[in-house]
């Protein structure tokens, strides 16, 4: 298989007019995980957003390829079928729809007519990834995030990816709402998935989250843009005293309002 790669380049994305992210480069390889914070309202899941295919971001300038392919090219489900994954902020409830069903309706849409998951198979997978989660058995019952408090929500985006077994995932604020036993389980998740076949972007505003998925590199996201780039240690100075010491050092005044 060959190592998993995205590739951002000179990124400018706009909503209704507005641009939001500009000239935002970045590059993520199979086996690294990074994770990208900032203040409220720099772009953080604009560029999620964007980078999934959500047709209220218009992509004006720039390139993004996944593989050496044109991902702005394709559609979301050509997406999602090459290999990346979104857990959404706020995931959506679908009535009559069980969390089985919807799971491996998508796994056999990425595999493809004639090659799909034979059912004893999907069980087992099932199964042995939810215990993993600690979610009851009931989960895979229940209609999609109908009646989930935000922490199951959360456990089910994760389960969604550790079925998937996608190349590139993008997880925005998948800590939000969750208490400590509940960020543990979710981390123990996404670290199931490093390796070489597998890379993340986590978008995140706490570096409690990155004590249990440590970072390889960590970016720092400000007026639609990344200004700063290092290892752990930069979440942990963001952590101990904010953002006012890169907006000084950048001479950065005030963030753009109304940005996401």
């Amino acid at each position: 298989m060959t190592t998993p790669h995205l590739k951002i380049e000179n990124l400018h994305v706009s909503i209704d007019g507005t641009e939001i992210i500009k000239d935002l480069s970045l590059e993520i390889k199979g086996g690294e995980i990074h994770a990208v914070m900032g203040p409220n309202g720099t772009g953080k899941s604009t560029l999620a957003s964007a980078l999934m295919g959500h047709p209220r971001y218009e992509v004006t300038k720039g390139t993004v390829t996944f593989n050496g392919q044109d991902l702005l090219e394709m559609e979301v489900d050509e997406r999602a079928r090459a290999g990346l994954f979104l857990a959404m902020q706020y995931p959506s409830e679908v009535s009559g729809v069980t969390n089985a069903d919807f799971i491996r309706t998508a796994i056999n849409a990425k595999r493809g007519e004639g090659n799909e998951i034979p059912l004893m198979k999907f069980i087992r997978q099932l199964d042995e990834k939810m215990n993993l989660l600690e979610m009851d058995e009931s989960f895979s019952q229940r209609y999609l995030n109908e009646g989930f408090s935000g922490g199951e929500k959360k456990r089910n985006e994760i389960l969604q990816m550790l079925m998937l077994e996608p190349q590139i995932a993008i997880l925005d604020e998948i800590d939000s709402g969750l208490d400590i036993d509940a960020l543990k389980i979710v981390s123990k998740g996404v670290n199931s998935m490093r390796g070489p076949n597998f890379g993340a972007l986590i978008i995140t505003h706490y570096q409690r989250l990155l004590n249990y998925i440590k970072p390889d590199k960590v970016h720092v996201m400000m007026q639609g843009t990344i200004v700063k780039s290092g290892g752990p240690e930069l979440a942990e100075r963001l952590e101990a005293e904010g953002y006012d010491w890169i907006k000084a050092e950048l001479g950065i005044e005030d963030e753009t309002a109304g940005q996401k």
